[in-house]
Parts: C-alpha cells; sequence; structure tokens
C-alpha cells in the first residue's frame, strides 16, 4: 500500500532517483521546461532546481559514491551537477541522443551516442575527452533507451526499444551477448538490470513477463509471470539484498531472487 503520494503536476515527472540523503531524489521534468528538481520527499518540498538543458531529459544517473549527477538530454548534451548547486559543472556537446550512466565506484562515467557507440569519460579529466570509444553496429529498427554498468564495473548493459538488449564487455567494447526472445513490439522503453551480483541480467517485456539470462553463458534461464497488465516498464534491484521490484503503469511486484548455481 502507497504510503504516501506527493504530485509534480504542474512540472510533471519523468526519470526518478534517490540521492545519498535521507528522502531526497532528484527526477527530470516532462512539462513546461527541461529543468531537473531535486526534491525532499519529507516535507515536498524543493531544495534546488537545476536548469540548463533545452530539451527533454532521457537520462539521469547519480553517482554511487557523491552527491555527483550526470544527465543526459535530447538537446545532444549530457551536463554534469552537484546537489549542492545549481549550476553545471560540466557540459559535453554531442552528435546525437545520449544515454549515460556512472560506474560502480563513481571514477568513470559512459555515454552512449546515437545509439551506436559507447564512450567512457574519466570524471577527473573528462574535459579532455573519452579514453575510450567502443563503436557496434548501428541497428535501423531501434535506438538505445538504457546503459548500465554491472556491480563489478566488468560489463555494460545496453538496453534498447527494440526487441534486443546488449553486453559488452566494459574494458575492450566487445559485445559479449546479445538477448532477445521477449515481446516489445511497439518500441517501449523497457528497463534492464543486472542482479546485485552481476551474473544474470533481467529485462520485462510488453506482456507482462520478466525473461532473465545468464550473463556468462549468454542462455536463457527463466521466464517470470508477473500478471502485470501491462508492459514492465520499470526494473530495479536492492542494492544490497537478492529482491527485485517491477512495475508496469498500474501495479507494482516485489520477487525474491533465488538461484541454484
Amino acid at each position: 500500500r502507497p504510503k504516501r503520494t506527493l504530485y509534480s503536476k504542474k512540472y510533471g515527472v519523468d526519470l526518478i532517483r534517490y540521492t545519498h540523503a535521507a528522502n531526497t531524489v532528484v527526477y527530470s521534468s516532462n512539462k513546461i521546461d527541461d529543468t531537473i528538481r531535486y526534491l525532499s520527499l519529507h516535507d515536498n518540498k524543493y531544495i534546488r532546481y537545476f536548469p540548463g538543458h533545452t530539451k527533454r531529459v532521457v537520462a539521469l544517473s547519480m553517482s554511487p559514491v557523491d552527491d555527483t549527477f550526470i544527465s543526459g538530454s535530447l538537446d545532444k548534451t549530457i551536463r554534469l551537477w552537484d546537489l549542492r548547486s545549481p549550476n553545471c559543472q560540466g557540459l559535453m556537446h554531442l552528435q546525437g541522443k545520449p544515454v549515460c550512466s556512472f560506474d560502480p565506484e563513481g571514477l568513470i562515467f559512459a555515454a552512449g551516442v546515437n545509439s551506436e557507440m559507447v564512450k567512457l569519460y574519466d570524471l577527473r579529466s573528462f574535459d579532455k575527452g573519452p579514453f575510450a570509444t567502443f563503436k557496434m553496429q548501428y541497428d535501423r529498427t531501434c535506438e538505445w533507451t538504457g546503459l548500465k554498468f554491472s556491480n563489478d564495473g566488468k560489463l555494460i548493459l545496453i538496453s534498447t526499444n527494440g526487441g534486443f538488449i546488449r553486453l559488452i564487455d566494459a574494458f575492450k567494447g566487445a559485445v559479449l551477448h546479445t538477448f532477445g526472445g521477449y515481446n516489445n513490439s511497439k518500441a517501449v522503453t523497457l528497463e534492464a538490470s543486472f542482479t546485485p551480483d552481476s551474473q544474470f541480467i533481467m529485462i520485462g517485456s510488453e506482456d507482462g513477463k520478466i525473461h532473465v539470462w545468464n550473463g556468462e553463458s549468454g542462455m536463457k534461464v527463466a521466464v517470470l509471470d508477473g500478471k502485470h497488465t501491462g508492459p514492465i516498464t520499470c526494473l530495479q534491484f536492492n542494492p544490497k539484498f537478492m529482491t527485485f521490484a517491477s512495475a508496469c503503469s498500474n501495479m507494482v511486484r516485489k520477487w525474491a531472487f533465488t538461484s541454484s548455481e
């Protein structure tokens, strides 16, 4: 049962990320402007605004170690922020729509550009450009919608709005596996996730099922039926325990993940 409901009817809500401070989040907007907002959930008051993007924010990643976060927008920029200041700490101009994410140590961030290229940046010297660039095979049937590091930092998972996701080596950029066989005929943005031990990859589908693969072998090991009534657009793990939540537009389910391996 919901404990509390907070509304953002004026600005709308899209991407939501918890910060390291208790009961606070940053989130992107989908109405009026493209400002990122820092909200206290305790008293439903804004702590700070982060203006700068001129089009919708499509990627938002909080550093795992401090108050830094990055955002990617359809204005073809990635911005670096600090929760303590409303001013952008860094700006990168790209050639296309970006997706981005921090690595588990908060020292590196990855940017996926134009649905065909992954660039790795050192946070301490990102203004010097990427220290590694991996070019993927471009697929005209879909675009990249998300990018995540595994908790051990060795793998990167690329989500798409098509019928497949890709697992690549975070050091060499080689494609290790392409996972498919789930339903996504309407080009929905479906969130994919690693398990906390980095061994398995999961994604929901438009028919309410969750597909699970072994990251090492590439074999599908399970299809879970959550009885969702629509596409599973959110799938996230508890960072410390083997439990996860799946959500469609009108239902959230909590799961315990067990493995015999």
